[in-house]
Order: structure tokens, then C-alpha cells, then sequence
């Protein structure tokens, strides 16, 4: 279900896209504004932008097979990294065209109406990217959510330029219409920014949030008994989906049996605390020398914020 409601989500952001796209070129085409042209050249964007992310949810939820047998999930940081390029290269069409009109300043025609075709274009975009967000933090879905927060920029984007084109009718300083405009280039950098640095963290493995962190570990205290201890907890996230491991220690004594079955009471309940997450364990005696020394994670769980040692006095 959760696949449906992405993808009507993104024909919905399509749609919308397509709309304002066309009302926006209108009200640039009665006003000559390049504040207006610089709007409508974000809409284009976002047109470009629901599209990738479409594909790209659809290869996303293909099932694993040989070639990538831990999923597809990762495509969507690609969408949202490729979605943060294309506004910087819009961003530089605006902030070029808007330089060129600084210099040689226009009259503007139907502002009145130019403006209100942007202001009812910018509550289409308010309401879809509302939809976008709710769903994608629902699903959580990465695509979803980006496009959202761009669409969100677009509108104050679009509120802006409404402003600020009625300031000019107001007081017939020309001026401001390519100021506007330089404004909002900066504005579509700051956005794709934060989407590049997002889809750089996902494509390189970052760890979840420590707020995430800290319920996966107090999942696993809840079940620690003396003579039992974890560590090397390693956390990362690829599209929707979670991954989480952690080596187990526990008596040599125990069975194989013994040792499943208390792996799996672990498990379960960090898929509680993480929903839909992916957690793998590895079982070490806790006896053995070698089990306190092997993973690089574990000097770094020994610096201030790390996970802290057993209090039972177990391991060397």
C-alpha cells in the first residue's frame, strides 16, 4: 500500500508541476518580470525533479537479486542528489539573466494579474508539498520528502516574488524585480545544498540519528543479563530501508539453541524500538580474548559518547 501512495503522490507532484509550470511562464509572459521568469524556471525544475523521482521510486521497491542482494533503495539518494543539481544549474540561469536585466531595467505590464496567476500557483504548490511531506515521513521515503521540502521552497519562493511585485506596482521602482529575482537564486542554492549534502551522506553509509541510536541500544539493555555484553553497533540507512548490526557476546557455555534463541528476543526487539529495520547479530563467547578486539569500532566506542563498557565486570 505504502508503494501506491508514493507513486500517487508523485503523479500528483507531476501534476502539479506541469500546472503551475504553465501558469507561471503566463504571468511572465504578461509581465516581462524576471522575478516571474525566475519562478517559472523553478517549476520547470521541479517538473524535471517529480519525473527522476518517479523512475526512481520505481526501480527502488524492485525486489533483490544477484547483482544487489541488499536492495535498490539507494537510487533514491541518487534522485535527490541529482534534484539538488539540477536547481544549482537553474539557480545560475536566474542569477544570470537577472544581472543582465540589473543593467538594462524594463517597465513591467499586468502586474496586477501577473501577480495573481503566481499567487494562486504558489497555494497549488503549498498544498501538494504538504501532501508530499506528510507521506513521504509516513513511508518514510526519502524521495517524497525532498521533493516536498523543494516544493516548500518554491512557495516561499513564490510569496516573495508575489511581495515583491507588489512593492513595485506600489512604488514603480523597477529595481527590485531583478533584485527579487538574485534573491531567489540564492535561496535555490541554500535548498539544493541541503539535497546534496543529504544524498551525499546516504550514498557513504552515514549512521542513523543518535535519537534512533540510543532506542535500538536501550532495546538491547532491556534484555542484557550479567555475563552477557554488545558492541561494534554499526547503523545505516538506504532509501526507506534500515540496516543495523552488532556483535553479541555470550557464556561459551551456551548452545547454539540458547544462543538463537535469545538473538532473536534481541532482535525482535530492536525491530520494535526501529520498525522495518534489518538487523543482523553476531554471536562471540564472551570468554574469548579475541571477541574485546575485533572491530575498529570498538575504540571509538570507548571515547566520550561511545557505547559504554559492561558494568558486571565481564570481557579481559
Amino acid at each position: 500500500m505504502s508503494f501506491i501512495e508514493q507513486r500517487s503522490s508523485i503523479f500528483l507532484s507531476i501534476l502539479a508541476a506541469l500546472v503551475t509550470l504553465g501558469m507561471k511562464s503566463a504571468a511572465y509572459s504578461l509581465t516581462d518580470s524576471v522575478s516571474l521568469l525566475s519562478d517559472a524556471a523553478e517549476s520547470l525544475v521541479n517538473l524535471v525533479a517529480a519525473v527522476t523521482a518517479l523512475i526512481c521510486l520505481w526501480y527502488s521497491v524492485q525486489p533483490v537479486d544477484t547483482s544487489h542482494t541488499y536492495g535498490h533503495e539507494k537510487i533514491e539518494f541518487f534522485s535527490s542528489g541529482l534534484e539538488g543539481i539540477l536547481i544549482l544549474v537553474a539557480a545560475g540561469g536566474i542569477a544570470w539573466y537577472a544581472m543582465q536585466r540589473f543593467f538594462h531595467l524594463q517597465e513591467l505590464e499586468q502586474l496586477e494579474l501577473g501577480t495573481c496567476i503566481s499567487f494562486f500557483a504558489a497555494l497549488i504548490n503549498l498544498i501538494v508539498a504538504r501532501i508530499l511531506i506528510r507521506v513521504g515521513r509516513h513511508t518514510n521515503s526519502i524521495i517524497l520528502e525532498a521533493d516536498g521540502q523543494h516544493l516548500m521552497t518554491d512557495v516561499w519562493t513564490s510569496f516573495g516574488v508575489v511581495v515583491g511585485l507588489v512593492l513595485v506596482s506600489m512604488t514603480g521602482w523597477v529595481i527590485l524585480d531583478p533584485l527579487l529575482a538574485l534573491l531567489v537564486a540564492a535561496n535555490i542554492v541554500w535548498t539544493a545544498w541541503g539535497l546534496i549534502a543529504r544524498s551525499f551522506n546516504g550514498l557513504m553509509d552515514h549512521a542513523l540519528p543518535e535519537k534512533e541510536q540510543e532506542a535500538v541500544r536501550a532495546a538491547i539493555d532491556a534484555l542484557l543479563q550479567p555475563g552477557l555484553h554488545y558492541h561494534a553497533l554499526r547503523t545505516r540507512q538506504a532509501g526507506a530501508r534500515k540496516f543495523l548490526d552488532f556483535h553479541l557476546l555470550v557464556p561459551g557455555t551456551w548452545t547454539v539453541q540458547e544462543a538463537h534463541d535469545f538473538t532473536e528476543r534481541v532482535e525482535a526487539a530492536v525491530r520494535s524500538a526501529l520498525p522495518g529495520a534489518e538487523v543482523v547479530v553476531h554471536i562471540e563467547p564472551i570468554e574469548a580474548e579475541a571477541a574485546w578486539h575485533d572491530s575498529e569500532l570498538l575504540e571509538l566506542e570507548k571515547q566520550p559518547g561511545g557505547e559504554p563498557q559492561p558494568e558486571n565486570g565481564s570481557g579481559p
